[in-house]
């Protein structure tokens, strides 16, 4: 039986007449990695906070390790937090900040450097000990506030934000190496970010957030492929969201008709722009075609309306002006309303 790290049990969080978070329940097992997703003010945040202690729920019970914590200060919590500044202190070696936390909580200051060592020489930073933050690249101090979360054991690993201030060039790499780190040490971790493409990339599972509720939580591949509402499929990347009628298992919109299942009535159907195909010669026309290097976009008037089409970048060129043909099958599509 798999084994729950953090659990959230119907909880609310208001700030006077507003609400953060709106009611949720949520189940996070050990050794998960979990990320918490939305727009700016979803209450992706306030509910990381809420794990960490730093904010406390207004109604309902948060629990970490099987222990309801919900009333617990940040200090009685064994909870590690990566923030998007890093918070490292600039006039501590590499190996004294990570030190730190341990000395504060009575350990030897001999033997919490001596874990530090050992924790810097796992995430690979073994010949950077006397350094100081400000000698290190971006990567580098990053791994600097992961170690310095993992030396105190926590239950769970917080990140907030943490790619934030890397250099886009270097954000691959980066959520590499955490996700790495993550699973080399078992670690449980919720993560928070707005980036869909670094979500998809470190997640075991996402959690989706709108206006204080969860919207959908699914694995990167439930929520891109089968995204249950308009807002899930339109959020997640990028898609086409066409509205039509199903009657007898069919969904017909102008010069579309295919086999969906569910109820008779308005529908609305999510194709995401790389299941279409396009063949030359057609009742449709690219309005614009765009070079993005490892793909084309195209913008299609379609009898269907406006459609955004990918293709990669091998396939023939089409221009812009140039009458087409678009081409669906039932499977390149999900029923989202």
């Amino acid at each position: 039986m798999t084994e729950t790290a953090i659990e959230f049990r119907s909880v609310v969080k208001r700030y006077g007449d507003a609400t953060a978070v709106a009611g949720i329940d949520l189940s996070i097992a050990k050794g998960e990695l979990v990320t918490f997703l939305g727009p700016s003010g979803c209450g992706k945040t306030t509910s990381l906070r809420l794990i960490a202690g730093l904010e406390l729920p207004s109604e309902g019970q948060v629990f970490i390790a099987g222990r309801d914590v919900s009333r617990d200060p940040a200090s009685a919590r064994n909870v590690g937090m990566v923030f998007q500044s890093y918070a490292l202190f600039p006039h501590m070696s590499v190996l004294d900040n990570v030190a730190y936390g341990p000395v504060i909580r009575g350990t030897a200051k001999a033997q919490a450097q001596e874990k530090a060592r050992e924790i810097l020489d796992q995430v690979g930073l073994g010949g950077l000990h006397q350094r100081l933050p400000a000698e290190l690249s971006g990567g580098q101090q990053q791994r600097v506030a992961v170690a310095r979360a993992i030396v105190q054991q926590p239950d769970v690993i917080l990140f907030d934000e943490p790619l934030s201030n890397v250099d886009a060039k270097l954000r691959r790499k980066v959520r590499e190496e955490i996700r790495s780190l993550q699973r080399r040490f078992g670690l449980t971790a919720v993560y928070v970010t707005h980036d869909q493409e670094e979500a998809l990339a470190v997640s075991d599972r996402i959690v989706v957030m709108d206006r204080g509720r969860i919207a959908q939580v699914g694995t990167p591949a439930d929520l891109y492929e089968r995204p249950s509402t308009p807002f899930i499929a339109d959020f997640i990347g990028d898609a086409n969201l066409i509205r039509g009628e199903v009657a007898q298992g069919y969904f017909t919109a102008p010069g579309l008709s295919l086999p969906v299942t569910g109820p008779d009535g308005p529908a609305t159907l999510s194709i995401r722009p790389e299941r279409i195909t396009l063949a030359p010669g057609g009742p449709d026309r690219v309005v614009t075609a765009t070079y993005l290097g490892s793909r084309m976009e195209y913008m299609v008037a379609a009898q269907v309306g406006e459609m955004l089409v990918s293709r990669p970048i091998f396939e023939p060129r089409l221009a812009a002006g140039q009458d087409v043909s678009l081409h669906i099958t039932h499977t390149d599509v999900s029923r989202v309303a």
